[in-house]
């Protein structure tokens, strides 16, 4: 695959970025389109290795190692080294509904499980796939594929995620006529409303959407099951339903002052940012970062894209706090290859914040004490104490405080960005699928809730993930839910 010793003649190259300071001007995504000698030079580093890890799926130590989708990466990287983009387009759409999307948010474990990642820098492979979807896109080489016979058969999906859109997607392929019901005012789920525009323009989400339409799909949104139409109402009207809400259910902090105004989840914070963006009315009380201290807790993606939007907003100054200390430069011992590397990186926050004030906005080992508010409840300041992380006598990572490191920081606006805890209740219990750990309890591969005819998937099924799962979930489960209709499945 590729050139047989491209990978000793040719270096990797990142992905091209707008200047920092340039892109905080705007919304717009912090990359620029890549190339076409770069990318068909990142091409050819792809090695002829036999067996290639970076599709193989695997989780390993509770993290993917290769794509979960399965994408046929040695074969499309081989067709963009030979300048075959179409024919790279047919083989990525084989397994990734949407490119577009897992191109841009995607964290990539099949580069931490590319072989010649043993040796030196991973082949760039979700720069790859990104361009190739968006060649397609730009020749028009996507359009709109008509099913030509229905089933007739009647399938819903609760909730447009990556998860339900993947599965609305392979079931309308199949023939069956599908139904997506969404509660917010645009289809997507965190597509829409939790990844930033820089990060992922919401014209792509829309793009996507408006096809799945002109296929055949029918999408209902500002519609929540449970108030605006009940599970009985669905279970009568469709042969099959599948519950794919996400695990929206933000996990929070339990400190003194945690009541104070200012203290919000990030989420809310976010999806505030985008109606703003996209002009949508916010009927919330407005969230603005400009000239605020601002302060993040919790080290994740999600507290990174707080940092981004905050820097946007023009805040005077922003914070990102993290419970571990910071990562190594290279692999440890126990994060050994084909696992997804627990390194040292500078994401496109980071970046943007270093530029804009000189130094990273990261601090390490911290945990907050106490939030503090002034006389009228207002958010005033964080106390803080830095952790060493140690071994009991059994073994176990435990984390100690370090006496005298208090420390007193103060801000205007907290971001809660820890996790999530599971998929909101209420419409799980509407359902009267039974629920465990805040998840429905569904058995991967099979996906069957224990109410007859109501399947699920995603996030809402396996807890807070990676798109690509979410993606792998939704077509894996729209096979069951075929064989389920028609006795046998023509879906992959």
């Amino acid at each position: 695959m590729g050139k047989p010793t491209g990978f000793l003649e040719y270096p990797r190259e990142e992905t091209i970025e707008r200047k920092p300071l340039q892109r905080l001007k705007d919304w717009k995504e912090y990359t620029e389109k890549q190339p076409e000698d770069m990318l068909k030079r990142q091409g050819a580093r792809c090695m002829d290795c036999g067996t290639p890890f970076c599709h193989i799926g695997f989780e390993i130590n509770g993290a993917a190692a290769g794509c979960p989708i399965n994408n046929l990466i040695p074969e499309w990287n081989d067709l963009v080294y030979r300048g075959k983009w179409k024919e790279a387009l047919d083989r990525l759409m084989k397994t990734n509904n949407f490119p577009e999307f897992t191109g841009r948010v995607c964290p990539a474990p099949c580069e931490g499980s590319c072989t010649v990642e043993l040796a030196g820098p991973a082949v760039t492979i979700k720069n790859i796939e990104k361009a190739i979807i968006d060649k397609g896109f730009e020749n028009g080489w996507i359009q709109p594929r008509i099913p030509e016979k229905r089933t007739g058969k009647k399938v819903a999906i609760v909730g447009s995620g990556p998860a339900g859109l993947a599965a609305a997607d392979q079931l309308n392929q199949a023939g069956h006529s599908v139904t997506v019901y969404e509660r917010a005012d645009k289809a997507g789920g965190l597509l829409t409303y939790g990844i930033p525009n820089m990060k992922l323009d919401k014209d792509v989400v829309e793009r996507r959407i408006k096809l799945l339409r002109q296929e055949g799909i029918d999408f209902i949104l500002n519609t929540e099951v449970g108030k605006d139409i009940t599970s009985e109402e669905l279970k009568n009207e469709y042969d099959s339903i599948i519950l794919c809400t996400g695990a929206q259910k933000q996990r929070d902090l339990t400190l003194q002052g945690r009541e104070a105004e200012g203290v919000h989840f990030a989420m809310s914070y976010l999806t505030q940012a985008t109606k703003r963006l996209l002009n949508i009315e916010v009927s919330e009380p407005l969230i603005d970062a400009e000239g605020k201290n601002i302060i993040v807790i919790g080290g994740g993606d999600t507290g990174a894209d707080c940092v981004a939007t905050a820097l946007r907003q023009k805040c005077k100054s922003v914070v990102q706090f993290g419970k571990h200390p910071k990562l190594p430069d290279v692999r440890s011992d126990a994060n050994m290859w084909p696992e997804q590397p627990n390194i040292f990186t500078m994401d496109y926050a980071y970046e943007e914040a270093t530029a804009q004030y000189g130094h990273d906005p990261r601090e390490y080992s911290v945990q907050t004490k106490k939030i503090v508010s002034d006389e009228s409840g207002r958010l005033k300041e964080l106390h803080t104490i830095q952790m060493k992380r140690t071994s009991d006598d059994a073994g176990n990572m435990v984390f100690e405080e370090i006496p005298g490191s208090e420390k007193i920081w103060p801000a205007d606006l907290v971001f809660i960005a820890i996790g999530f805890e599971g998929t909101e209740l209420p419409v799980l219990k509407e359902f009267g699928v039974e629920i465990k750990h805040n998840k429905v309890n569904a058995k991967h591969g099979d996906y069957r809730t224990n109410v007859d005819g109501v399947f699920a998937a995603g996030d809402s099924r396996r807890g807070q993930s990676l798109i690509v799962w979410a993606i792998q979930e939704g077509r894996d489960c729209a096979r069951q839910v075929d064989l389920s209709l028609m006795g046998s499945t023509v879906l992959p």
